[in-house]
């Protein structure tokens, strides 16, 4: 095999790339070095803005299958018939730390899978928790600055983190899974990821209905006790990297079998929960499970800047038959995201490889700006409407109307008959064994009894008496007993 030539970024051949240019040997290096200046220009520049949050990620190439028939729901084509196959693209996360943090932590996880459909790109962007902290996107920003490094110690303060949450009684539900079992997953392949949100299906013949996505774990769900994440940080901080990496290339491609919870649209109204509150769940004696397909993971990414780093997740990238529900969790996040990546990666960042869609062609006015490698026809008019045959609208809506009513303003959301902060939080604590009781107690005195203030210790274990009265009175007497040492 021939040799290759090194080459500098304009194409031109590199003579010495082990050697400065230096005025006469030993010599100051001169200005005129091209190819040193190009080097280090580009290494000062390698780093992008990471993700404010789900910063430190890991990725995977592969397929979803249909394999169960959802027509009567849904007229997204690529769900339109069964054995039918969709690229795709799904990234993991952890939520609050870093980029150079650990895997292995106590943290959400971002599950993030990206269709790339023959009607445009799908983006699925949720977590592997059916729930979360907050139900309003005002309070998203001080929530995630409440976990992250305060800006005077420099790192993440219990005093914060117990704070915020003793003013968002609605996290209960969610703290309750965090400090459970499965709030450190043994790995990625080795957790369920959800939608979390409410989205809508619209059928061929109009029809919405209302649903909530589970990717169930063909693996089985593992987790990691407190004291196995801390050894496995300590042995391989990127554990769950390297795990998902070996196994793809070792050809144990893990999948997920993805189910649906359906409510017709006109339930929603007197459903006994607010079923667009991301702080609660549907329960399957209400609404069961029912199956669609399968997803697979098969292909490793060539490079993870450029595919993981890199790669750009929206809400709001919707087909036609899928639509957003009135969460104002999802709604907020429809423009967040969107924005996020236009601030990150430029405003051409869907042409990015890892962005653009395979199976779909772009046909639209947007040019120019950085980065842009897509120009159209080279003549194209660049505004609509034209008389050029440029291309036009469908006038087909791609989901349901949303009826709307009442006065514009900043409102509660009118509460259902068992919509509070603590319910669901008691159900789930019921549901646990005796084993993970402990497990959970153990978890959140241990994150409780740090914190130095009282009063906040005080309103957070109100909201776990509120939940359960055994489950405060586990809390509060292991709290006091850890403060006592």
């Amino acid at each position: 095999m021939s040799q290759r030539v090194l080459t500098t970024e304009s194409g031109a051949p590199v003579a010495d790339n082990q050697n400065s240019a230096t005025a006469g040997a030993g010599g100051p290096i001169i200005v005129q070095d091209q190819h040193l200046l190009e080097k280090l220009a580009r290494f000062n520049r390698e780093r992008i803005p990471e993700r404010v949050v789900h910063a430190r990620g890991s990725g995977a190439y592969g397929y979803f299958e249909v394999t169960d028939d959802v027509t009567g729901l849904t007229r997204a084509d690529f769900l339109s018939e069964v054995g039918r196959r969709t690229e795709t693209f799904l990234r993991f996360s952890t939520v609050a730390d870093s980029l150079g943090g650990a895997d292995a932590v106590r943290d959400p996880r971002g599950f993030a899978l990206k269709f790339y459909t023959n009607e445009g790109n799908y983006d699925l962007v949720g977590n592997n928790t059916p729930v979360f902290f907050v139900k309003d996107p005002v309070k998203f920003p001080d929530f995630i600055h409440s976990q992250k490094r305060d800006p005077f110690t420099g790192r993440q303060e219990p005093d914060n983190v117990w704070d915020f949450w003793a003013h968002s009684p609605e996290a209960t539900h969610q703290i309750t899974w965090l400090m459970g079992d499965r709030g450190i997953p043994a790995s990625y392949r080795h957790m369920n990821g959800y939608g979390s949100h409410t989205y809508q299906w619209t059928n061929a013949e109009g029809e919405a209905f209302f649903v909530k996505y589970h990717f169930k774990t063909n693996q089985g769900v593992r987790s990691l006790s407190a004291e196995q994440a801390a050894e496995q940080v300590g042995k391989d901080a990127d554990s769950h990297q390297t795990d998902l990496l070996q196994a793809i290339e070792r050809g144990v491609n893990p999948s997920w079998t993805l189910h649906v919870q359906v409510m017709p649209a006109a339930e929603a109204a007197d459903y006994r929960f607010n079923p667009f509150d991301v702080t609660k769940v549907w329960p399957h004696a209400d609404y069961p499970l029912r199956r669609v397909g399968r997803l697979v993971l098969d292909r490793n990414p060539d490079n993870v800047f450029a595919e993981v780093e890199q790669a750009a997740f929206s809400p709001n990238n919707f087909v036609p038959g899928i639509g957003p529900s009135p969460d104002k969790m999802l709604q907020g996040r429809l423009f967040a995201y969107a924005d996020a990546q236009r601030y990150r990666l430029g405003v051409n960042h869907t042409q990015l490889p890892v962005n653009a869609p395979k199976a779909a062609v772009v046909d639209n006015y947007g040019r120019d700006g950085l980065h842009a490698t897509r120009h159209g026809s080279r003549r194209d008019k660049n505004y609509e409407p034209n008389s050029y045959a440029g291309p036009s609208q469908t006038g087909e809506a791609p989901a349901a109307p949303l009826a709307v009513h009442g006065w514009t303003g900043t409102h509660e959301v009118p509460a259902h008959t068992k919509d509070d902060d603590f319910f669901q939080a008691g159900e789930l604590y019921r549901l646990m064994s005796a084993d993970e009781r402990n497990r959970l107690i153990a978890n959140i005195a241990g994150g409780l009894s740090q914190v130095t203030r009282d009063d906040v210790i005080e309103k957070n274990l109100s909201h776990f008496h509120a939940a359960d009265a055994e489950y405060g009175k586990r809390v509060e007497e292991a709290v006091r007993a850890l403060r006592e040492d």
